[in-house]
């Protein structure tokens, strides 16, 4: 059965804000965004391959988004998450919250973030930059083989 409170999509675009339809009910709209850092285990990286299985989820997706309209009374909950290859400085995710009060739409927040890491199927896998030749190794290798070449 949908639930035209909450919406969430898995989707390969990038993720954009929607426009504010102008709910009365709701006295707070709290909108996070999961962007990719520049850095994964100390390591720099050049963004994160998302991976999930889609249906299981987008059910999951949907019992946390339901799950938090209830626990928190909310008017609306909308879940968005990128897979695919998400950039650095990209947003990998956008949730917004609509409540009465803004405590509820805070405390909401931050658990149906903490849940979603906990029960979806999303899995990442950073793709680290890789660390180019100093230029001194550069000038090694080329004296070396000038060296090589000269002698034979």
């Amino acid at each position: 059965m949908a639930n035209p409170v909450c919406e969430v999509l898995l989707t390969e675009a990038l993720l954009k804000a929607p426009e504010n339809d102008g709910d009365p009910a709701a006295g707070a709209v709290v909108d996070f965004w999961g962007v990719v850092r520049g850095v994964e285990d100390g390591r720099k990286i050049e963004g994160i391959e998302y991976e999930a299985h889609r249906e299981m989820a987008e059910h999951q997706l949907r019992l946390v988004a339901e799950t938090a309209t209830e626990k928190f009374q909310l008017k609306k909950v909308m879940v968005h998450h990128r897979v695919g290859f998400v950039r650095t400085g990209e947003a990998s995710l956008f949730l917004q919250v609509r409540a009465q009060h803004r405590a509820a739409a805070f405390e909401a927040g931050k658990w149906i973030v903490d849940e979603l890491k906990k029960k979806v199927p999303i899995w990442k896998r950073p793709q680290f930059k890789t660390n180019p030749p100093s230029r001194r190794l550069l000038r090694r290798g080329k004296q070396r083989d000038r060296a090589t070449l000269m002698r034979r």
